[in-house]
């Protein structure tokens, strides 16, 4: 596999940031993940973190080194992730429970399968244009009968992790990758601010390590001083920027090598604001790191 990808979130707005996302790869199946902890519930940052680590773990234990079902894992993943939250809750006696969209992509054998839960999004930008998105589990986005009136609340979801009701999820088809195909995984602080067609032109217009930041930026300028944190993960397929120092290619590691940006740990108070731009780095490094020992080795 060869991709680029950056990853940012920032707090915009609000008092704390409740997003979380990152990736983890082997040399053959690579996972991406975006959680939107909710607010109005306790702990969303919590329930976020949950649902990246048990996703990760999960990939890293059956990816060897490729998945044998993505779509059955995807499935098993997710639920796995709200069972983790609920228990989580039981153990703290918690009157409420946090909760958490998600949305996550699996990259393996040239294709892409994704899997959703509540309004975290993702975009496929196609030779510049926007060649599918992710429909929401949200009030605004339900199918309605042609010329209904009814009022539309876009803050309401109809479905989320962490919820006493078992969760509802789509699993998409598998979408074959051609080079250049730009995906993001983003969180409701993004679209909810920027229409599809600036989405699209901006991820199509310039590379990802560009594209991802900008979007960003334009999100938190757009949401101003009340706007909601804003994070998302932009990949382009099968086009490393080795300049940039976001280029990815996994044909020189050996089938052992597991690497993450995802942390093990659940964060500490310090970690639950802005991902800065050093643990994003770092994270980097490492994984960088491990790709060069483990060609050495092979060497």
């Amino acid at each position: 596999m060869k991709f680029s990808v950056f990853q940012v979130t920032r707090k915009g707005g609000r008092p704390k940031n409740e997003d979380r996302m990152g990736y983890c790869y082997t040399r053959e199946s690579g996972l991406f993940v975006l959680a939107d902890g909710m607010g109005g519930h306790p702990e969303g940052e919590v329930a976020a973190q949950l649902t990246l680590q048990t996703i990760a773990a999960l990939h890293q234990r059956d990816a060897r080194p490729a998945l044998k079902d993505v779509k059955s894992f995807l499935a098993s993943a997710v639920m796995s992730a709200h069972q983790q939250i609920m228990r989580y809750a039981s153990a703290k006696a918690m009157l409420d429970t946090p909760r958490t969209t998600v949305v996550a992509a699996v990259l393996q054998d040239g294709r892409a399968t994704w899997i959703h839960c509540g309004d975290s999004r993702l975009y496929v930008v196609r030779a510049g244009q926007l060649l599918t998105r992710t429909r929401d589990h949200s009030h605004a986005e339900r199918p309605r009968p042609p010329g209904s009136t009814e009022p539309v609340n876009r803050n309401l979801l109809l479905t989320c992790l962490g919820s006493p009701s078992t969760p509802l999820f789509e699993v998409s088809q598998p979408l074959e990758l051609q080079q250049g195909d730009r995906l993001m995984l983003c969180s409701d602080g993004i679209w909810g601010v920027l229409d599809d067609a600036l989405i699209a032109r901006t991820l199509a217009s310039r590379p990802v390590s560009d594209a991802a930041p900008e979007l960003v930026e334009m999100a938190l300028r757009r949401g101003g001083t009340t706007g909601d944190n804003a994070t998302l993960i932009a990949i382009e397929w099968e086009t490393p920027d080795a300049a940039g120092g976001r280029g990815i290619s996994t044909d020189t590691i050996s089938d052992d090598v597991f690497a993450s940006t995802i942390q093990a740990g659940m964060p500490t108070d310090g970690e639950l604001d802005d991902l800065d731009d050093d643990a994003i780095e770092r994270s980097i490094a490492e994984i960088n790191e491990a790709i060069r020992r483990s060609a050495a080795k092979r060497g």
